[in-house]
């Protein structure tokens, strides 16, 4: 049976306290095994003191770890403001309001031309090193809050800033099976598949600077995704074998065989949802390298509390998302029993990024 290493990152964490303590609830209860850092939240510096509390001797001091939680950096140019302080005033990464462009307007914004693609990279650096400041190391792995990281000419920009810093892990948003996800309102799935469409373009630009796809999909000969459109309804990755594709040592940077979490993201999510999801991507891992022993899935999740107005953002207040029933409803599935049976039977091993 194929080992399967399962990577649950907890998304957000740093957006408020609340979420932080779902997040921290979830991985105390081997819910999720990794998590990624909003350094612009207004909890972030309590976030990254969470993610390895310390069990304090008589004498004051810490003494050991009571939990030590896996941590990187969920990159944000799309909500709230920058930590940049150059970039606070008279930048395009803002809007009229002195905030980051959001999620929709920041597309926008980057369809015209409006944004400067050096301050992409000046605050992209910034969150990096504030990440380093907050938690006393690099982030082992980064990936775009609203998936900003694989738009055009941002990805470019976000491959240097990975390969600059040796930041080793990321995540390529490509979900086997989306297309047939018919649950999904057409306004959602119409901006999923345009995060698909992104993220296969993203692939050559990721590969060209040694940041390429896992071991596993190595061996079964794997170096570029196909196209979309040759893709199909059944969007599975079919790929094939260019030896020597990249200058760089492929194994430098990577991001894990399959990505799933559109399709069981907030209401959409249940026991049965994630099953299925993980069942059909580990079929495909076993069709498409049969003699591969591992394989590796990311399942990105928003679990927690959650917010209250006006306590949480990233300096703008709370948005919908973060004070939806849907984070509570993300927590109360993940810790089910039966879902961490499922992981048993089918020999998953939750794990984090810097396990792989």
């Amino acid at each position: 049976m194929l080992q399967v290493k399962l990577i649950v990152t907890g998304d957000d964490f740093g957006y408020c306290p609340r979420r932080n303590q779902g997040i921290v609830d979830c991985f105390l209860a081997g819910a999720i095994s990794n998590v990624s850092l909003l350094v612009n939240g207004s909890a972030a510096a309590d976030a990254a003191k969470l993610a390895r509390r310390m069990l304090q001797g008589t004498t004051g001091k810490s003494i050991m770890p009571l939990h030590n939680i896996p941590i990187g950096l969920h990159a944000n140019l799309s909500e709230g403001s920058p930590v940049c302080e150059v970039l606070k005033t008279n930048s395009s990464l803002l809007n009229q309001d002195g905030f980051f462009h959001g999620k929709m307007g920041f597309r926008t914004a980057l369809s015209k031309g409006l944004l400067n693609m050096s301050e992409v990279k000046q605050e992209l650096k910034a969150q990096v090193e504030l990440f380093h400041e907050l938690t006393g190391h690099l982030p082992p792995h980064m990936d775009g809050h609203q998936h900003v990281h694989v738009l055009p000419e941002v990805r470019h920009v976000f491959a240097e800033v990975l390969e600059e810093y040796g930041i080793k892990y990321t995540r390529v948003p490509i979900e086997p099976g989306l297309h047939s996800c018919d649950w999904i309102p057409p306004s959602l799935m119409e901006f999923y598949l345009g995060v698909e469409e992104d993220s296969f373009n993203t692939v050559d630009v990721f590969t060209k600077h040694g940041i390429s796809c896992s071991e596993h999909q190595q061996q079964a000969g794997i170096s570029s995704f196909s196209t979309r459109a040759e893709l199909g309804s059944s969007v599975i990755i079919q790929l094939k074998v260019f030896k020597n594709f990249s200058p760089f040592p492929i194994s430098n940077f990577r991001w894990p065989d399959m990505y799933i979490g559109l399709s069981t993201m907030g209401r959409n999510m249940s026991v049965s949802s994630i099953r299925s999801a993980i069942d059909s991507a580990v079929l495909q891992l076993t069709a498409r390298a049969p003699q591969s022993s591992t394989g590796t899935i990311e399942l990105m999740v928003h679990p927690g509390y959650p917010s209250v107005p006006p306590v949480g953002g990233c300096g703008e207040g709370p948005d919908d998302f973060s004070q939806s029933w849907e984070r509570l409803h993300e927590l109360e599935t993940l810790i089910k029993p039966e879902l961490q049976s499922h992981y048993k039977s089918r020999n998953i091993q939750l794990c984090s990024f810097k396990d792989l």
